[in-house]
């Protein structure tokens, strides 16, 4: 067994920044089990703060941190290597992630990038090692970055600059300029957001509302107030009746994922909002969380006071600061005016929320990945059963649902299942068309009709990936489908998270497909061996492939026993999904 104790200490400003996060220590440094037990869950927390005000994690830092929360050190060391926006090894202040993802690719990324080694000296590898050189004349001030969730924007960029008060900016349309400016702390103005919608807006019409008198002038709170009136069972039953279902992807009951946890013996009952969204493609719950924060945050109060849950969690993706920054000061906001907290509307109501950050980690948007992250553990998902209805967060029930899921009930309570009918989908619509944006249509309307509102494209369709890397490929002959859960399962492909991702004769296909397979395995928890052996499997038969001269249908037949191997075998939607949009596309190459 290899030991390394750690005898470093850390510096004043590292214990800064992590009392600035768990506050000030106690004078009594004893840590009893159970305390230790429940305080593992600021972990990830204290982690990110050393991050962001110092620029990376050392051993020093890692130390302090595990003293002040009783963690061990071993384990807290897998914690911090298992993020990808912790950095382990000394590194710049100012620090550059710069997406190569799908959407970025095709939009110029490796153009990007080549331009970067110019001017920034090479890219530094995404996870630093804690024996990184110590020299930071010499080191990268860049990385290149998974999906960024600014795909209507690429190629996109977030920087962050450590210190004190730490600068985050994400931004799209990057440059070799605009990153310079950016790693000397100047604000990079975003582009232009836009939105779309097929009839009248229900998901978007709160656009820009970022304080509570101009949400509830836009009818904010509404639909809480009609939920206190109703009671817990009657909300349950209007969303049952609309069939409201996971905007995430599962696309699994609201209403009996609602009712479960409220009928579950064991207490407390925990409210999660899963916003941890990292799927390569999608951006639409980002514009819901950075320019109608308030909807969320009632949302989650609605869903808690349906299911008894006194206690919130907001996990959102560590790649959007602006998100995080308009979450906290609306938290603030709705908690000041007693829509958080006790007696909520003078009801004998009480509930409260924490917004937590992610690290950098796709995993993380698997239900119960999330619930590790946030208990101070490696993010690797959980065997099911049990399920999070009967024993998620803490081991207790909890009710754990997408942003856009959360915004959607708003409308059904306050108005009823009647009235809401079959309501809309947000689709975000990026690649080669002349509008990428955020959709809002009704479901049933057919695919081309909705890339007819983004402009249609300039060149013909080669292909479209619909839901995501975990999605599929479909051609252009299949425009004329549904976009309806069963629209989707008769052209044999999925919604998934609502991406619409097209690519036309201008764009080669063969690098997406290597990203994509790249993406899964760098994305694997490695838990489990489908998933951790599989995706590397893949991707060294898909270079083969696209390399020329391999045995094609010997080689296709194994990537289909692959895939199946993953989808029978793997622990959760990662290793099951993996193989889709490569296997789907193969037809294409």
């Amino acid at each position: 067994m290899d030991l390394h104790p750690i005898n470093a200490l850390a510096t004043d400003a590292e214990r800064a920044a992590i009392d600035t996060v768990l506050g000030p220590p106690l004078a009594d440094t004893t840590i009893p089990a159970a305390e230790a037990k429940a305080r593992r869950t600021f972990l990830l927390p204290a982690l990110l703060g050393l991050q962001t005000r110092i620029g990376h994690v050392s051993e020093g830092g890692l130390g302090y941190a595990c003293r002040r929360l009783g963690v061990p050190p071993a384990e807290a060391f897998g914690v911090a290597s298992f993020y990808a926006l912790i950095a382990l090894g000394e590194r710049p202040a100012a620090f550059a992630h710069v997406c190569d993802d799908i959407a970025c690719k095709a939009a110029g990324a490796d153009q990007l990038c080549a331009e970067l080694e110019q001017t920034q000296g090479k890219p530094a590898h995404l996870h630093h090692r804690a024996d990184a050189p110590k020299n930071l004349k010499h080191q990268a001030t860049w990385a290149k970055s998974p999906c960024l969730g600014l795909c209507e924007q690429a190629p996109a960029a977030l920087v962050t600059v450590a210190r004190a008060s730490p600068v985050e900016q994400s931004f799209g349309h990057a440059t070799p300029q605009r990153i310079a400016a950016a790693l000397k702390g100047e604000t990079v103005e975003r582009p232009t957001l836009h939105l779309g919608s097929h009839g009248p807006r229900k998901l978007l019409a709160r656009q820009g509302c970022l304080d509570l008198d101009a949400y509830r002038a836009a009818g904010g709170y509404q639909a809480l107030r009609r939920a206190l009136e109703l009671g817990p069972e009657a909300v349950i039953r209007e969303v049952t009746d609309a069939r409201l279902v996971g905007r995430g992807g599962a696309a699994f009951p609201t209403g009996r994922k609602w009712e479960a946890v409220s009928k579950a013996a064991a207490h407390p009952h925990y409210m999660v909002c899963n916003a941890d969204e990292s799927e390569p493609g999608t951006f639409k719950d980002r514009v819901l969380l950075e320019n109608d924060p308030f909807s969320v945050i009632e949302g989650m109060t609605v869903a808690a006071f349906a299911t008894g849950s006194t206690k919130g969690y907001l996990y959102l993706r560590g790649e959007y600061p602006l998100a995080a920054q308009r979450l906290e000061r609306a938290i603030g906001e709705a908690r000041a005016k007693g829509l958080l907290g006790t007696n909520i509307l003078s009801h004998r109501f009480d509930f409260d929320l924490e917004l937590r950050r992610g690290g950098g980690a796709y995993i993380c948007g698997e239900e119960t990945s999330l619930f590790a992250s946030i208990e101070g553990y490696r993010g690797e998902p959980r065997s099911k059963p049990p399920f999070p209805v009967q024993s998620g967060l803490f081991q207790h029930p909890t009710a754990i649902n997408n942003v856009e899921t959360l915004v959607a009930a708003l409308d059904i309570v306050r108005d009823g299942a009647k009235a809401y009918g079959t309501g809309t989908k947000l689709f975000c619509v990026s690649g080669k068309v002349r509008q990428p944006g955020v959709y809002e249509v009704p479901l049933g309307i057919t695919l081309d009709q909705l890339l007819q509102l983004a402009g249609g494209t300039e060149q013909p369709i080669k292909a479209i990936l619909m839901g995501g890397a975990a999605g599929t490929f479909i051609g252009p002959e299949q425009t004329g489908m549904t976009l309806s859960l069963e629209g989707a399962k008769q052209a044999g492909t999925t919604l998934g998270s609502g991406v619409v991702f097209v690519i036309d004769e201008t764009v080669e296909l063969t690098p997406l497909l290597r990203r994509i397979a790249a993406f899964f395995r760098d994305e694997s928890c490695g838990q489990c061996v489908p998933c951790r052996v599989g995706t590397v499997r893949q991707e060294e038969l898909l270079h083969r492939l696209t390399r020329g001269g391999a045995d094609r249908p010997r080689e296709l037949a194994l990537l289909k026993e692959l895939g199946q191997a993953m989808r029978d075998a793997s622990i959760c939607g990662l290793g099951q999904t993996a193989s889709s949009a490569i296997e789907s596309a193969t037809r294409f190459i």
